[in-house]
């Protein structure tokens, strides 16, 4: 099959299922896996040039709601009549059951639903190691710096934080995406800041900046140095490498039994 993928986290779903010598074109931000790099491209996420992916002559085009405004791509692709699925998981079921529907889609549902069955193994064993621990320190997720936004509730990284043997402080709030500010994160008190600033790389992030913001000098997280520059692109993307920031976070927060 001729695939384009217009997300990031579509890409690295199709790489887990084996399958990315079908891909001819992806979007800007795909930077996974290595093999990917020499493909054409046809923009960023939100700004796809549809003429690009039209003249690649897709068979399937993996399409993606994941971020506001990238409705436009939809209506776009309707426009030129292609052929597309759209992705939009939010939490670790969401995203297992994705590889069924992109296995479906380009006819290796058998292989896709293995696939499904070996990433739902692996964050049962998690579950299990989590279920053992009686100490689970207070995560705050930072997204972005000013306005604050960070994942509430009904999003991937509080069950992450939960598998690490934590949890996400603004589990309280029911969206999936949450603005706030320094005041209410201050308040909440967390013991670790998890930077995971979207679309910035690790050593464009200071965490010097956020000791100064107001009253942070007395918040557990900022008094005992455990603020962490996490890669963004294993904790910011609705795709089965979510596996890999979480034995990085698991690790992390509790060596002493770390997972193989």
């Amino acid at each position: 099959m001729r695939i384009v993928s217009i997300c990031p986290s579509n890409t690295e779903l199709l790489a887990y299922l084996g399958k990315t010598e079908w891909l001819v074109g992806v979007d800007d931000y795909s930077d996974w896996p290595e093999e990917i790099n020499h493909l054409p491209r046809v923009g960023p996420d939100l700004s796809i040039d549809m003429e690009k992916v039209a003249a690649l002559e897709p068979d399937l085009v993996l399409a993606s709601l994941s971020v506001p405004g990238m409705e436009k791509n939809i209506e776009a692709l309707d426009k030129k009549g292609l052929p597309y699925i759209i992705l939009n998981p939010n939490s670790l079921t969401e995203i297992a059951d994705d590889l069924v529907t992109v296995g479906e889609a380009i006819g290796l549902e058998s292989s896709a639903r293995e696939k499904r069955e070996e990433f739902v193994r692996n964050i049962e064993k998690y579950r299990s190691r989590a279920g053992q621990l009686t100490e689970r320190p207070a995560l705050y997720w930072e997204w972005w710096p000013k306005p604050i936004f960070t994942p509430g509730k009904a999003n991937w990284l509080t069950e992450i934080s939960e598998l690490a043997g934590a949890y996400n402080i603004f589990q309280t709030e029911a969206e999936a995406n949450i603005q706030t500010d320094w005041g209410d994160v201050l308040q909440r008190n967390p013991e670790h800041i998890c930077m995971v600033w979207v679309g910035v790389k690790e050593e464009k992030m200071n965490p010097a900046l956020v000791k100064k913001r107001p009253g942070w000098e007395e918040m557990t997280a900022v008094k005992q140095n455990q603020i962490h520059v996490l890669e963004e692109s294993l904790y910011c993307r609705p795709s089965p490498r979510l596996l890999e920031g979480l034995k990085k976070l698991s690790d992390l927060l509790h060596p002493e039994i770390s997972q193989d």
